[in-house]
């Protein structure tokens, strides 16, 4: 194996990408700017509409309850909601999103209430999943919830109990964990994913320019007549391949890292007790999953390689690897389901294995064997199908398929 060679190849195709504009947009502007600015402007418009559902003062109806005005006449009261007028189509209503939710009391409820006798049941109607329809079905269940305090609290006074009389016991919560655990685990399963997903496409494009490309442009006979040994041309093409993927996971990793510490506060609407908490993750750990992205690019490098190299064209080759990027989502989701956790037979899984302990690093836990028992198998995966990639370069069956 001539080293020199690899790199005068390697060279020539970095040179050909750094003047080549799509190359450059599909290293640097997609995943510095475009996934960012899609990500902190989706994420604006996501907080603002939550935010403007939330201040909407939301139409209800009251279904029943003509035999107790005390309580019609507080839900009336409530600046937090808005009481229309009965309908008896309340329900299509709500459905049509024409009313955002109802309540329907039971009969005789002010005076169940005054007896003690029975335990009236007060039934709201909303529409699941609907944002709004949710938000006016918690306004009804926390009126409700003050309401029957408040009744509560005029029935122990009535009997000259303390306020604090029906309490047993008081719960009151406290965390243990350290911040950056508490920020592993609510986006320990979102990087590795990440990270995956960018290393992935960050190679796409660089690795089917250089095969079903060279293919398509009728350059790859020429490539094949210099001096160069098959192997080193497959080494330095795959180099190329390897940089952009890691390029890319580079320039996306930076730009979200700073879109998300500098614009978190802007989604949240400042510096004020409504800001999102920040999150901290394991410094460490983070770069513990850098690392094990190494040879995670190396196997999407090359495996993409010898996919794309099947095709004749660029059009061909984006049809056979659009699909694997289903291959490359499954596992990763996978891994931020709860109920998944790392053990030696998961350890084995390519993907799901990274995805799993990447989680667990990044909240402060290293399972130092799992961890390497983890990298050697990713090592051998690549290395295995870097060893296809070489193999099939060398197939004239696979370079001048007709």
């Amino acid at each position: 194996m001539n080293w020199s060679q690899i790199f005068t190849v390697y060279r020539k195709e970095l040179k050909d990408a750094l003047r080549d504009r799509r190359s450059l947009i599909s290293m640097f502007v997609v995943p510095a700017l475009v996934i960012p600015a899609l990500t902190l402007g989706l994420g604006t418009v996501a907080s603002k509409a939550e935010k403007k559902a939330r201040a909407e003062i939301p139409a209800v109806m009251i279904v029943g309850g003509e035999d107790s005005p005390a309580m019609r006449a507080a839900l009336a009261a409530d600046k937090r909601v808005r009481v229309e007028p009965f309908s008896s189509d309340y329900a299509k209503r709500i459905e049509e999103k024409q009313l955002r939710a109802a309540v329907e009391i039971p009969a005789g409820f002010d005076a169940a209430i005054a007896s003690g006798a029975a335990l009236p049941v007060v039934t709201v109607y909303s529409y699941a999943g609907e944002i709004r329809s949710g938000f006016a079905a918690g306004e009804l269940k926390r009126f409700m919830e003050n309401y029957r305090a408040k009744k509560f609290q005029e029935k122990l006074a009535a009997r000259n109990l303390p306020k604090d009389f029906a309490q047993v016991f008081v719960v009151k919560d406290k965390n243990v964990a350290p911040p950056e655990k508490v920020g592993g685990a609510t986006v320990g399963g979102l990087i590795p994913y990440l990270l995956i997903l960018l290393c992935f496409t960050g190679a796409v494009y660089t690795a089917i320019d250089l095969t079903a490309g060279e293919k398509e442009r009728g350059t790859m006979e020429t490539i094949l007549c210099s001096p160069v040994g098959r192997t080193e041309l497959v080494l330095g093409k795959f180099s190329m391949v390897l940089t952009a993927s890691l390029v890319t996971v580079v320039c996306a990793f930076t730009s979200l890292a700073l879109t998300m510490t500098l614009g978190l506060s802007l989604i949240a609407g400042g510096s004020g007790p409504n800001a999102a908490p920040a999150l901290t993750v394991s410094a460490p750990g983070l770069l513990g999953v850098c690392l094990l992205v190494l040879p995670l690019a190396v196997l999407f490098s090359a495996a993409l390689f010898s996919v794309a190299l099947q095709a004749k064209s660029n059009k061909e080759a984006q049809s056979y690897v659009t699909p694997l990027i289903f291959v490359i989502i499954l596992p990763a989701v996978a891994g931020m389901m709860p109920g998944v956790e790392l053990n030696a037979k998961l350890a084995l899984v390519p993907l799901l294995n990274v995805a799993l302990v990447s989680k667990e690093m990044v909240a402060g836990n290293f399972p130092w064997g799992m961890i390497a028992l983890i990298f050697a198998s990713t090592c051998v995966y690549a290395a295995v199908a870097l060893r296809v990639a070489v193999g099939m370069f060398k197939r004239e069956s696979v370079l001048f398929r007709v």
